[in-house]
């Protein structure tokens, strides 16, 4: 139905209830199931600045193009809000942070400016934080107050390639390719090549020894743990029996965050790019640092879940099912290798031309019934590097939330996106997406045309918490009730937890036929005004004005 986006847009964007009104709550204790996650994506620098002391380091100045400078947000940053209870109220239950290691102290010239690597995906060394984002003590800190508050962390992680060459930042020789660039024809001139020029590209596929670099065994050196790195790998080396190739020497490093801190999960950066085994190889490594972690910590983990990743394979979509098939003839399952999900790149697009019920029944089916039963994928609309964002001028923002937060599969808020954060024309390329949060037009309750900050804050708050109440929002099975009101029910039954709610996509719906779903005189509550009804005759009849019904039973 071509003209559903418009209708859903007129349906939401005037509001019926006040932001400053009283979030509901509920009693049910639901368990965390990653296939119902609600994962905040932040950049680190442009969060929330915990710590003006860091903001610039390794002679790093304020010269960069338009959001391209390291702006000051940091990891203590994201820690005080997770204390605020920021994550909480918008029923976050993972937190995914952009790679925090340490970046090349220099800058280049994409022909935009000069350009650092304040994004997380230009390193310089694994086995250190930016001084920038912060300490280790520093993430310490905030993987133990997030598990304090329900929340899991992932961190992003890059094994494709290394940060590119400047003055500062020698090359990693023997363990890099400068050539040639990806052409993307098939799989060899997708993963045996540089994605652009100056991105030195690690030789993944190797299995052959390879020295470590001077330069990184300089910098160990003057750090003053030389020989705490050198034994660490020669332990790592002796008990796993790998060769010292390139990529085991990255898996060491990067699974090092588990063993210490006891993070939860992995995002995969460039996941197509870099031959499939090496993700097996990481995620036995990541797999056995979580559960030793667990085990040597029982009194700080958050569950007893194993070690969790989810890949980014640029353009897959759910419609792939589990194997991804480059350009050319080449299919690869990516999930045998130790990815629990995928990034959907699909849904911002089926917004366009779709009525919703076609989009949430066929997801149903592929999740549910099809090949990515047991398995998942991770929704989104907006990103750090998707220069066609669903909405991209911050329009038709209620729908957004909407749409996303009850898609089945988990869902994917970027920064700012509960906050309609303006994006800056300004800007060039990805860094257009890269604006600072908007905290002062959340305080200030800023207006914009049709709606406030606030409101929509409240609104994605709503469905955040009601989502995480609800495992069957995004881990159960959708059945459509009615096309007009658009009624629909999810339900779930996992290990003896029953769930089951009514969703009615439609504004200031005041009766609702839900006989196939609730009992005759059940007490059910429209989370989103927190009125509550009894089931007569199979229907409810609510008084108060709602943009959207969110059913539960009391």
């Amino acid at each position: 139905m071509k003209t559903a986006p418009l209708l859903l847009l007129l349906l939401f964007i005037f509001g019926c209830n006040s932001p400053e009104e009283s979030k509901t709550t509920s009693t049910k204790d639901a368990p965390f199931m990653w296939e119902n996650a609600t994962v905040y994506f932040l950049l680190a620098d442009r969060f929330n600045n915990g710590n003006p002391n860091n903001d610039y380091n390794f002679g790093r100045e304020k010269d960069g193009a338009t959001l391209r400078n390291f702006m000051g947000g940091d990891i203590k940053g994201i820690t005080q809000k997770i204390k605020d209870g920021y994550f909480n109220d918008l029923g976050v239950n993972a937190i995914w942070v952009n790679p925090l290691v340490e970046q090349i102290h220099g800058s280049v010239d994409e022909g935009t400016g000069k350009t650092y690597g304040f994004h997380g995906y230009w390193t310089k060394d694994w086995t250190a934080l930016d001084p920038n984002f912060g300490t280790m003590a520093n993430l310490g800190e905030l993987v133990k107050t997030a598990h304090e508050n329900g929340i899991r962390i992932l961190l992003d992680v890059v094994m494709n390639h290394t940060g590119p060459v400047t003055e500062q930042d020698p090359i990693w020789d023997g363990w890099v390719r400068t050539d040639p660039n990806c052409t993307y024809q098939d799989w060899e001139s997708t993963v045996k090549c540089t994605l652009v020029d100056n991105l030195p590209d690690i030789l993944t596929e190797s299995e052959e020894e390879v020295e470590l670099p001077q330069h990184l065994l300089d910098k160990w050196e003057q750090e003053g743990r030389l020989d705490k790195e050198l034994a660490e790998l020669d332990e790592f080396f002796e008990r796993t029996g790998y060769p010292r190739a390139p990529k085991y020497y990255l898996i060491k490093w990067i699974t090092d965050y588990i063993k210490e801190f006891g993070v939860d999960g992995f995002r995969v950066d460039t996941v197509k790019h870099t031959e499939a085994g090496i993700w097996g190889e990481l995620y036995a490594e990541a797999l056995k640092a979580l559960r030793d972690w667990k085990n040597e910590n029982p009194e700080e983990k958050l569950d007893d879940l194993d070690f969790y990743m989810v890949g980014e394979i640029y353009n897959y979509s759910i419609y792939d099912g589990l194997n991804y098939t480059y350009d050319g003839d080449t299919a690869v399952n990516f999930f045998d290798e130790g990815f629990h999900s995928m990034i959907n790149f699909s849904l911002k697009w089926e917004l366009k031309d779709k009525h919703p019920d076609e989009v949430f029944s066929t997801y149903d089916i592929l999740l549910n019934k099809g090949e990515l039963k047991n398995k998942s994928v991770l929704n989104y609309l907006s990103s750090h590097d998707d220069g066609n964002p669903y909405d991209a001028d911050r329009t038709n923002v209620f729908n957004t939330a909407t749409y996303l937060m009850i898609s089945p599969g988990a869902a994917q808020i970027y920064y700012g996106d509960e906050t309609a954060r303006l994006l800056n024309a300004e800007a060039e390329g990805d860094a257009k997406l890269r604006s600072l949060m908007n905290w002062d037009e959340l305080e200030s309750d800023a207006k914009r045309d049709g709606y406030s900050i606030k409101e929509i804050h409240n609104h994605w708050q709503k469905l955040g918490q009601f989502r995480k109440n609800h495992p069957a929002i995004g881990a159960g099975t959708h059945q459509k009730i009615s096309d007009s009101p658009y009624t629909f029910s999810r339900s779930l039954n996992h290990n003896d937890f029953d769930d089951k709610v009514v969703v009615v996509m439609e504004e200031n719906v005041k009766e609702v036929d839900v006989q196939a779903i609730f009992e005759e005189n059940q007490k059910i509550r429209n989370y989103y005004t927190g009125e509550t009804a009894n089931v007569e005759n199979g229907k409810l009849r609510f008084k108060k004005d709602s943009r959207i019904l969110l059913l539960e039973s009391v």
